[in-house]
């Protein structure tokens, strides 16, 4: 397996330009199945995720081009062949499970494997079934198999979700939109990505309103047409990025950024010690003065501090001036990576979901293990800030979510580089 290999090599300067968002295209990918007509995808980012959604998509007999070096994604469902997602594609990844809303809406039925392609907690299935029965799905788990049936087709209908998850708002906003009559969603998840689904239905045809508020309405339709759409720039990368200069001093420009997309992470930055300004192109971050002070934070569905950013805070907190407390409130066991910070030499104490984190003045480059995707990325950060060589193996998470990350880094002067496995 591939590793990456990074050197403290001070600060950072220069632009870093943001991909489309993975989630809002993974999420963007499966409504080609509620239409006959085609569905086009522009600004996609070009990652493995987005390779296994097009496997899954081409095993139901959808069309699927990649064009213009993968930043753009053609599909049609013209002439499917099957409503059964099948388990060695699903188990590779999580949004797998945005087929299941689309093919129930479609098609009064759909077979959908268990999805699988996490390490940071069993993110089960129950409230997309919920939802979806209250639509009128009847859903049965056999041999890990959801088998959903609508008889006569999904009804409209209130439902009231028990959480506020982002998958089964947009599995259930998703079905709504060819169910009979009107479905009103409370408790619906806020997130960036789902306004971008919405905004790509209404071109498609849906009737839908109140995206990005506790409350979505969605007045069902006979059929969708086609469109074309651009997915919405990654949050979760653009974060990722301002905390570059943030632990390593410098200044560097998120090309792409918008500061509605990153609020709260910004506030955090700000209380820990580092500028973060809109420009005419995106987003310019510099570290203000000497070390960042030590924050506390608390993940918590958008618009609150991303769970997707926690792992990457935390390495910046490993040589912040204090003591931070980070709770994690979204995901269990998503600490993995404190270990492998313990070996480059950070304090961090971690209880349940509660990581207690003592700021060092500098961490020491070490070999160290990526255990999921966004662990993967908080160990190269920490590495830009480390004294000598940090070696970051299993770097196959990181391709899952971060596209060309090794050239984005080196183009602000990071010492950076992939090693190939012999």
């Amino acid at each position: 397996m591939d590793s990456i290999l990074v050197t403290g090599n001070g600060p950072l300067k220069g632009q870093i330009p943001i991909a489309g968002a993975k989630n809002a295209c993974l999420t963007l990918m499966p409504a080609t199945l509620l239409s006959e007509e085609p569905l086009t995808l522009t600004n996609a980012p070009r990652l493995s995720d987005i390779k296994t959604m097009t496997a899954l998509l081409r095993s139901l007999g959808a069309e699927v081009s990649s064009l213009q070096d993968g930043q753009v994604i053609a599909m049609s469902s013209h002439d499917l062949t099957s409503q059964t997602a099948d388990y060695d594609i699903v188990r590779k990844m999580r949004a797998s499970n945005l087929v299941l809303g689309p093919l129930l809406a479609r098609f009064g039925q759909a077979v959908v494997s268990l999805p699988g392609g996490c390490a940071i907690g069993a993110r089960p299935m129950d409230l997309h079934v919920e939802g979806l029965e209250a639509l009128g799905a009847e859903i049965e788990l056999k041999d890990g198999y959801l088998h959903a049936k609508a008889v006569g087709g999904l009804k409209g209908a209130v439902h009231e979700m028990r959480f506020a998850s982002v998958g089964a708002t947009e599995n259930i906003v998703m079905a709504a939109t060819l169910a009979k009559g009107t479905t009103v969603l409370k408790n619906a998840a806020r997130e960036p990505e789902i306004v971008d689904l919405v905004e790509c239905l209404r071109k498609m045809g849906a009737q839908i309103s109140g995206e990005g508020t506790p409350t979505i309405e969605i007045q069902g339709v006979d059929r969708l047409h086609g469109a074309t759409h651009q997915v919405v720039t990654d949050r979760i990368e653009l974060g990722t990025y301002m905390l570059a200069p943030a632990i390593c001093g410098g200044e560097v420009e998120l090309l792409g950024g918008r500061m509605s997309l990153v609020e709260s992470f910004a506030g955090k930055l700000d209380a820990a010690g580092v500028n973060v300004s809109e420009t005419a192109n995106g987003l310019l971050v510099a570290r203000k003065n000497g070390r960042v002070k030590a924050v506390d934070v608390v993940t918590e569905p958008f618009p609150g501090f991303p769970t997707d950013l926690q792992a990457q805070m935390m390495a910046l907190m490993c040589t912040a001036e204090g003591i931070s407390v980070l709770e994690e409130r979204i995901f269990e066991n998503r600490f993995m990576h404190a270990p492998e910070l313990v070996r480059m030499g950070a304090n961090i104490e971690v209880h349940g979901g509660t990581a207690t984190v003592t700021g060092v003045e500098r961490l020491k480059g070490a070999p160290v293990m990526a255990t999921d995707l966004r662990a993967s990325v908080s160990l190269i950060l920490a590495g830009l800030a480390a004294e000598g060589e940090t070696t970051v193996s299993r770097v196959y998470h990181l391709d899952r979510g971060y596209e060309h990350v090794v050239r984005k880094l080196e183009g602000v002067g990071a010492k950076i580089e992939r090693i190939k496995d012999q």
